[in-house]
């Protein structure tokens, strides 16, 4: 037996102490025999490692040196290919390289897929996964069949855990991990030391967790750093800014952005600082550091500074980051539901924030408005307000971001022609057409097509495209009076003459009759139409002889018909306000 299958055997069996590291050559890579497939025939090693005991334990991970593994690869055939692939990974486990690890046990696994059912495999592939910062992941292995009971397996599981922020979950498992974390040699220890450290402190016992950080030296700075925490949630304020100082002085960049926050909550909790300088402080901590549990705790500590201040601005800002990016921090809706009454509060019209920051924030934080007819009260409120000023295409981008919600179903169909006729008095027809199109479904009821239809021929007729715009106006119940709208602003004379013959009013004459005669009329002395000038004005003259645009009426359909600047102006005037086309006419005339 040669000497590397000496050692490999000894790896396998796990039974003598860890042999000096032994780094890989500058630049070397793995030989191409690492990834040569096995011969299926000769497979065999997941049934000899499931029956192989003990497991794997504290000692498992026997660092070997990389040139012997590979010389043993390049040589080794079959099932002695995956037991050298088993000593290979366990030695990279052990040299905290999780990342080329999970690659020879993803090897292992494409040519022997049963290893996925083998309790030492994915404890292996936990561990890997954990030293690759892969935390959620690595908790899933490790909590596969015999795996939650078994203490090397706990240990990784609690580093996992205590790196993915979830001490809650982490803390069950500290009892179960303290023999592995004993059975490990010094050296090995401090990262499984410092895990349940943390577990232990953020589960609320900081006590136990001084307990557990007891072991490491007095100069380490990352458990100093934890001290100081554990030691602030027992109110021993000296000796935590003690432990602060001397972790951000000597610590690697996170565990000095962890104690500058440390210090920062300890100001915060004991008044050192107004509000107003901590969030200054936390925001540049946040320029600085960013997307871990560090920053987490740093926008939750600024999100209640600026509740106590009252800083609208600042609690939006921070509450929304949390609720973005960290999810997993948010253990309960309370937050959520805080930021959302806030937000209803700002969007109300008794709100003393102006209607255009109002706007800003229902738009900057609309991924936090609540769904359904509660949220839908808040948008639509603001988008009155901002209607009434004006603001048209403000609010039309405000309550065009509803059309994204799937709860709002069938209202999609007005919430759409809502959000294209503000588009369209906004000046912008293009918007609107494409609320329309992005909007469409099959199920509108015809009133909701025939709304929609409406909307989509302004905003072709304004975009110039006429004669589609008549087009989408087949079949259109009031399809003339709105093609009428249309000539009447393009100055069609004629076609306004044609529109209007089968609209004209046969009882009193309301405001509406009078504007559709009044323009009849106009069309008709434009086109020097005399003779349907002199019915017109035989049908009408009486209903108009009562009302305050007779005079005009009678001065348009006087023979031979003539129309100046002067009397187009009066007749202009006196015509009343009432359009035809209802809605959709105040639309055309706002162009």
């Amino acid at each position: 037996m040669t000497k590397v299958h000496l050692l490999l055997a000894t790896a396998l069996v796990a039974a003598a102490p860890a042999a000096e590291p032994v780094g890989p050559a500058p630049n070397a890579a793995p030989p191409d025999s690492l990834m040569s497939p096995v011969d299926p025939r000769l497979v065999g090693f997941a049934a000899e490692l499931a029956q192989d005991r003990p497991g794997l334990s504290a000692r498992s991970w026997v660092v070997l040196p990389s040139s012997e593994i590979w010389q043993a690869l390049a040589h080794d055939r079959g099932i002695d290919r995956q037991r050298t692939r088993w000593a290979y990974a366990r030695s990279l486990i052990g040299s905290a390289r999780g990342q080329e690890a999970i690659g020879v046990l993803e090897v292992m696994l494409s040519d022997e897929p049963d290893l996925a059912l083998v309790d030492d495999w994915q404890l292996a592939y936990g561990a890997a996964l954990t030293l690759a910062q892969r935390p959620n992941p690595a908790v899933a292995a490790l909590g596969t069949g015999g795996l939650p009971n078994n203490p090397e397996a706990c240990a990784w599981r609690m580093r996992a855990l205590a790196d993915a922020g979830r001490a809650g979950e982490a803390l069950p498992t500290v009892n179960c991990a303290a023999a592995a974390i004993q059975a490990r040699r010094l050296t090995a220890r401090p990262a499984f030391l410092l895990a349940a450290g943390r577990v232990t402190l953020e589960a609320g016992q900081p006590q136990h967790a001084l307990q557990w950080l007891s072991s490491l030296p007095d100069s380490d700075s990352r458990a100093n750093m934890l001290r100081g925490r554990a030691l602030a949630a027992l109110d021993q304020v000296a000796p935590a800014r003690e432990r602060f100082d001397r972790a951000v002085a000597a610590g690697d960049p996170a565990t000095r952005t962890e104690a500058q926050l440390g210090k920062i909550e300890l100001a915060a909790a004991h008044g050192w600082a107004k509000p107003p300088v901590l969030l200054r402080q936390l925001n540049q901590l946040r320029y600085t550091w960013r997307g871990d549990r560090i920053e987490a705790r740093a926008l939750r500590l600024a999100y209640d500074l600026a509740t106590r201040e009252h800083d609208l601005a600042s609690m939006l800002d921070n509450g929304a980051a949390l609720f973005r990016f960290f999810p997993a921090t948010m253990t309960d809706a309370t937050l959520l539901t805080d930021l959302q009454m806030q937000i209803a509060a700002a969007a109300s019209p008794a709100s003393p924030v102006p209607l255009d920051r109002a706007a800003g924030l229902i738009w900057d934080y609309r991924d936090l408005l609540p769904g359904g007819a509660e949220g839908d009260t808040i948008v639509n409120g603001l988008a009155d307000r901002l209607q009434g000023a004006g603001l048209y295409e403000r609010a039309a981008q405000l309550l065009e971001h509803r059309l994204d919600d799937p709860a709002i179903d069938l209202a999609r169909g007005p919430l759409s022609a809502k959000v294209a006729t503000l588009y369209i008095l906004a000046g912008r027809p293009d918007r609107a057409l494409s609320a329309i199109r992005n909007s469409e479904r099959p199920d509108y009821t015809a009133a909701m097509q025939i709304d929609r239809r409406r909307v989509v021929a302004v905003a072709l007729d304004l975009l110039g495209r006429t004669a589609e715009a008549e087009a989408v106006l087949q079949d259109v119940p009031d399809g003339a009076a709105i093609r009428a709208e249309f000539a009447w602003k393009r100055r069609d004379w004629a076609r306004v003459v044609a529109e209007t013959q089968g609209s004209l009013p046969t009882g009193p004459l309301g405001k509406v009759g009078q504007v559709v005669v009044l323009r009849r009329a106009i069309a008709l002395a434009m086109l020097h139409n005399d003779a349907a000038l002199a019915a017109l004005r035989a049908r009408y003259q009486t209903a108009f002889a009562r009302l305050p645009s007779g005079p005009v009426f009678t001065a348009i359909t006087q023979s031979p018909a003539v129309v100046t600047p002067a009397v187009f102006a009066k007749a202009m005037a006196a015509m009343p306000s009432a359009s035809p086309a209802g809605d959709i006419g105040d639309m055309i005339a706002g162009d």
